[in-house]
């Protein structure tokens, strides 16, 4: 019986994660759509509970800060507020389907930025697994009977930063030589004073829909929770990560993906027609594939680095 334990804590971790991704996606939908919370200071809460969860978590010993200079992570720490932001106006606009496929663009666009900007190759049968995602996130927003033009600006930018700051992350991890929380720990921060100095040119600090609003005790606690869960997110993912295989991480990935589609259409009657149906399909057959062709080129580089002398 000594596996279960260990069995049970990997069970556990699955399930905060599954539970967070998809509460995350819902809860913000509802307090923009029903109850009309400004994007910005939402994100705003994002990022201070962020910081002291990421603080809190270090005075536990769960990581060890590390001194960088702000000028290093300024860049990231732009990225990051923007990446964030977009998306989350992406959400605000777009119904939950468009979306979370638009998110999808982000690896064709990383593989784009690494072979223009920093020269890498890759195979040409990685390259074909970005045409039925590219083909499905275009059918799902041709058809998409909610369309909006402001929308899918969003969602092209947010694919845009978000790409950029997945690059960048990489990058500076691998420059700096720190891990993903020791980073966060500095981005959270910054992109909160970033985002505190803008907030007032964009919405209402005080008053009717301002974050300092006469908001209720409900809506208070939503937003807070919200601010909680999207901090869960990022720890359960460090988590999982280290604790399991890559093929469980991303297979489990899948089912999230799928998950949050149908809850879209049942929570918030997102109308799905069939060429959307299609769509979604095609996209997710090629996120499939290309996480097959990537997991398989790591196995097997393992296995050279293994046979090696």
């Amino acid at each position: 019986m000594g596996w279960m334990p260990a069995q049970g804590r990997l069970a556990a971790g699955l399930l905060v994660n599954l539970a967070a991704s998809i509460c995350i996606v819902f809860l913000n939908k509802w307090l923009y759509v029903r109850l009309g919370f400004p994007n910005l200071s939402l994100t705003l809460v994002h990022f201070a509970i962020t910081w002291l969860g990421l603080y809190l978590c270090q005075a536990l010993g769960a990581f060890a800060p590390k001194s960088l200079q702000p000028s290093q992570v300024l860049p990231l720490a732009l990225s990051f507020c923007g990446f964030v932001v977009f998306t989350n106006l992406s959400l605000q606009s777009n119904t939950i389907g468009t979306y979370q496929l638009a998110k999808a663009m982000t690896t064709p666009v990383i593989v784009v930025i690494q072979s223009l900007a920093y020269g890498k190759t890759f195979p040409l049968r990685i390259k074909l697994t970005l045409v039925p995602i590219t083909l499905g996130v275009f059918l799902n927003s041709y058809y998409d009977v909610k369309f909006n033009v402001l929308g899918m600006a969003f969602a092209t930018l947010g694919v845009l930063v978000t790409s950029l700051y997945q690059v960048w992350v990489g990058a500076k991890q691998h420059e700096l030589q720190v891990n993903s929380m020791q980073l966060l720990y500095y981005q959270a921060p910054m992109s909160s004073a970033m985002l505190l100095f803008i907030i007032p040119f964009f919405e209402p600090v005080f008053g009717e829909g301002g974050i300092f609003g006469p908001w209720t005790l409900s809506a208070v606690i939503m937003v807070l929770l919200s601010g909680i869960i999207a901090f869960m997110v990022n720890l359960s993912i460090y988590w999982i990560i280290g604790n399991t295989s890559p093929v469980t991480y991303n297979m489990f990935g899948h089912f999230k993906f799928c998950i949050t589609l149908l809850g879209g259409c049942l929570l918030f009657k997102d109308p799905l027609s069939v060429n959307q149906g299609l769509g979604i399909l095609c996209t997710l057959l090629g996120i499939l594939a290309y996480t097959h062709f990537k997991l398989s080129e790591q196995e097997s580089n393992k296995s050279k680095l293994v046979q090696r002398p």
